[in-house]
């Protein structure tokens, strides 16, 4: 679990971590160096889901050795299907990173949302959803291995 107190803000209890796959964890495909390694340690404090459209069909073979649980989703209104799978593991209880247009709802609903910017870049409806926006995955999830990081972002 990961529990953020900051300051001027919601107390948030996170048990899952929610993240998109191609543009967040991955470009054309290929997961960003670096990302296995963080996305192993923080699977030993939070439980990992990647849901995504895998468009280029490579998510479940390069998250082999990951403990995390993939969610392949169909092809229509994706950002409705991310939404409902935050709202099954219970929004509250929800850390989200994403930076595509059907991640928009997912961010909006989750306790904690991270946009990133990266080679695909972002949508701009998703970033106004976002709390943290990182120019990188690296940067963001280094953040929930660092959570006071994101308490000097948030406090006001």
């Amino acid at each position: 679990m990961i529990q953020l107190d900051i300051p001027g803000h919601k107390k948030i209890k996170a048990q899952h971590l929610v993240l998109d796959y191609n543009g967040t964890l991955a470009i054309d495909g290929e997961l960003i160096s670096g990302v296995a390694e963080l996305l192993v340690k923080i699977s030993e404090i939070i439980q990992i889901h990647v849901v995504t459209a895998d468009t280029f069909g490579k998510a479940v073979k390069n998250l082999e050795d990951i403990r995390c649980i993939i969610t392949i989703l169909s092809n229509t209104d994706q950002r409705k299907q991310k939404s409902r799978y935050i709202s099954r593991l219970g929004r509250k209880k929800v850390i989200a990173i994403g930076n595509g247009l059907n991640d928009m709802f997912m961010l909006k609903k989750a306790a904690l949302s991270i946009a990133v910017i990266q080679k695909e870049g972002a949508s701009a409806k998703t970033l106004s959803k976002a709390d943290i926006v990182c120019y990188s995955i690296i940067d963001a999830l280094e953040l929930l291995i660092n959570p006071l990081r994101i308490t000097a972002t948030l406090r006001n």
